[in-house]
Order: structure tokens, then sequence, then C-alpha cells
């Protein structure tokens, strides 16, 4: 039996407490310098993709800017077609919402991006519902949160039909003029539902993929069904197994149930990665990174989104708070996404945790809100990651470093060869396009109506 080949994405630390920009090392985290830096160390690595996340406002506690927050982020359409020019092979992913953006503008620009790239653009799709993120936005928060998936939905048909509105063969060449010209529906739409109205041609004629690449995060049951039913790849939360495994044969079945093939869609986690020379060595940095990273005001903040409550007053050093949430409050939290299904739920296991393991308020943040990190030595990371996936936990990994824009040069010098050795990682680009180098089918010939 074959083995499955790891596919692997890489994405560059923005506005969260994860990115060391402490380090003397660390680099700008807006500077271009740093995004083609990182995406040319994943090419050099045959990774698949690069991968932006999106940050529309900056994040706020009680009405007040993060002060450990890294603050900017250039718009992710201006990165990404840059780093179309220095690179050719890699897929260019940006997250785009799909609330604040009309179909339109967002099937224009991920169709250029991929006429730009040869072939190379993804969109992963989110959703936002909060009037905090709506305020920066001429519809502010209008959105009920029972719509989300609704807007979601008719936001990317609407976008697929827009790239469907060519055909594969409506560009013809006229000898006599040498120009190219379009046949004489080329373009057409007209799209009508709850969310949208609009008519019209796009400018946009198809694009090497024919349709990029879509990928989606949806971890409760209504985003699990829209990821299943329209994605290519989902990002999953689980970086253990057996509930990655859980997660993974969940989803699989749901495309099914939707009329797809479970190989339709992958399942890509994230994850850090900390190396050594031994596992040791690799433990203790891990350590030393994790307490870095979460200091004691960033513990009681990460805290505070799940409480919904001020907590400045307790200890980081001492015992869980005894307290409960609040979720009838106006939120304190602002411009975080919220990944707790149930606050009470999440209370009781970190009370759980903190008094089974003697572990501090700060401690069992530390101890559990870490997703399955890589750490060992790199013989022992290639192991983990290649076991991972051949058991099922997923299709591959997006990984990423606390050190921008230079950590991931380690693990594309140390691990990568290794899973090279084992069969499971490229030693060339053999595909043209990302739909390719991801075992993606092609996209479907566009119908005309």
């Amino acid at each position: 039996m074959s083995r499955k080949q790891v596919i692997l994405g890489a994405y560059l630390g923005g506005v969260n407490h994860h990115t060391a920009w402490w380090h003397p090392e660390a680099g700008s985290q807006i500077a271009f310098s740093s995004f083609e830096h990182t995406a040319r160390t994943a090419e050099r690595g045959f990774f698949d993709f690069f991968f932006l996340a999106e940050g529309l406002a900056l994040r706020e506690r009680a009405g007040e800017v993060f002060d450990q927050d890294i603050i900017g982020r250039p718009d992710t359409f201006t990165v990404l077609a840059s780093l179309a020019a220095v690179t050719e092979h890699l897929g260019l992913a940006g997250t785009i919402n799909a609330t604040f953006n009309e179909p339109y503008e967002l099937a224009r620009k991920f169709a250029s991006l991929d006429h730009l790239s040869g072939g190379r653009a993804a969109w992963n799709v989110v959703t936002s519902f909060d009037a905090f993120t709506g305020g920066n936005f001429r519809r502010g928060g209008f959105l009920d949160p029972a719509d989300r998936y609704v807007r979601a939905e008719e936001t990317l048909n609407a976008v697929r039909a827009l790239w469907d509105s060519w055909g594969v063969d409506d560009v013809v060449a006229d000898k006599e003029s040498g120009r190219f010209l379009a046949r004489g529906n080329a373009g057409e739409f007209a799209i009508s539902g709850a969310q949208f109205d609009i008519h019209g041609r796009f400018t946009v004629p198809r694009s090497p993929q024919g349709r990029p690449v879509v990928l989606q995060a949806g971890v409760s049951p209504q985003g699990r069904d829209f990821a299943a039913a329209n994605a290519d790849a989902i990002f999953s939360p689980f970086g253990k197994l057996p509930e990655a495994a859980d997660f993974y044969r969940d989803v699989k079945a749901r495309a099914v149930k939707a009329g797809r093939s479970a190989d339709d869609i992958k399942i890509l986690p994230s994850a850090s990665f900390v190396l050594g020379d031994s596992a040791a060595d690799a433990a203790e940095k891990h350590r030393a990174i994790l307490h870095e990273q979460v200091t004691g005001q960033t513990a009681l903040i990460l805290l505070e989104q799940i409480y919904n409550r001020d907590l400045s007053a307790y200890d980081p050093d001492g015992p869980v708070p005894d307290i409960e949430p609040d979720p009838e409050a106006p939120p304190i939290i602002q411009g975080r996404a919220f990944i707790h299904q149930d606050r009470f739920a999440t209370v009781k296991r970190l009370r759980e945790v903190s008094e089974a393991k003697k572990l501090s308020l700060r401690e069992v943040v530390i101890d559990q809100f870490e997703r399955g990190p890589l750490v060992g030595t790199p013989a022992q990371v290639a192991e983990q990651i290649d076991t991972f996936v051949q058991h099922n936990g997923s299709d591959g990994f997006i990984l990423g470093s606390h050190l921008v824009p230079t950590g991931l040069d380690e693990f594309v010098d140390k691990v990568v060869p290794l899973l090279q050795d084992r069969g499971v990682v490229r030693t060339e680009y053999t595909g043209t396009t990302l739909r390719d180098n991801l075992g993606l089918a092609a996209a479907p010939a566009p119908v005309r109506v």
C-alpha cells in the first residue's frame, strides 16, 4: 500500500502572542522582505503553499488595544501578488472575509491572483458577525450569528458563478487585429438570493485553475457541514491523535454525504515546531519559548476571553479563578476569534487539569492552549509528522515558527530531507497549479445555462 504524501503549508506569524517579537533575531512583521524570505524558504522546501491569516481590527481588552499583540497586517492581496513575482511553484493562500466583501470584488481579485501566479491562488473563506469588527465596514454589525454561514455559502456560490461565467474557450484570437476577443455571452452573470441581487459581466477571463482552491476552518457542526460541502481543504484545530482522527473521519464522512469523494477535501492542522540536538534539548527549548510567549498578562487575557470577566485582580501564579463565566455580559475581549464552544465546560476542564497536575493559572494556560506542537530532534519530528498523517490524523500540516522570518529555515534544512527520504514529501514540483500539487481534482468545466 502506497504511503500518503504529506501536504506542507507555511504561515508567517502575525497578530498573536505566539510571535517572539522580542527575540534578537526577529524581523519586521510588515516588511516585504519578511514575507519574501518565508515564501522563498517554503518553496526551497517544496511546500505546497504559503498562507496568510487576516486581522480586520486591532484587538482590544476593555476598550484598549492589546499592548502585547503585534500591530499591523498589510493587505493580503497586495502581499500575495508581490510574492507571485518572487516564487514559481508555491501556492498563495489568503484569508478574506465573506461577510464584509462583495462577490464581484472577491471573484475578480482571486481570479487576477490566479492569472498573475500561473494558477497558484487559494481563498481561505472566513465569516464574521460581531459589531466590533463590522464597525470598520459599511455594513457594520448587521449580521445575525445564525446567518453567517448563509451569507458565506451565498457568497462562495456567487464567486464561483462569476469564475464560471467565462468558458474555457471564450477568449479567441483575432488574426487580423492581433487582439484577443471575447465571445458574445462571455462573463455574463445574474445572481439573486437572500444576500445578493447582482448582474453584469465579469471582467476576468477564466483563470489557470478555473476555480482557485477554497480553504475553510469549521469546528461547529454547521461549520463542518459548510466546509465538507464546499472546501478543497479544511483547517483542523486538532493536533493530537485520536481526536484528530475522529475529526478527520467526521469531515470526510460529511463530504461523502454532500455528494463528494472523501479525497475531494484535505484536512490540515496548524502546528509550531521546536528542534533540538536531543529530545531533552528540544523539550527545554520548547519550555523556555512557551514561558516567554505566555506571560502572566497574556495568560489572564486568554482566560478573560473564556470567562468574559475582568481577571486582572487574579495572580497568574495562583490558582484558576473559582468564579463562573459571564457569557451575557458585553465582550471584554474584542477582535479575537472565539474557538471554545462551551465556556462552562472549558472552565471545568481547566480546573480539573490544574488540580490533577498541580498547575497555576499561567501554567494551566500554557498546558492546555497549545495545539499539538512538534518537538524533538529532526528525526523525531519527521517521525511525528509521518505517523500522524499515515494514521489519518490529517493530510499534512501548516507550519509556522515563533521567529519571523527565519524560523522556517531550520525545518526546511533539517526535517524536509528526512521526510523526502521517507518518500512522503516531493523532491521536485511536478504540477503546474496548486490544485495539481495538492492532489485535487480539476475544477469542473463551466456549464452554460
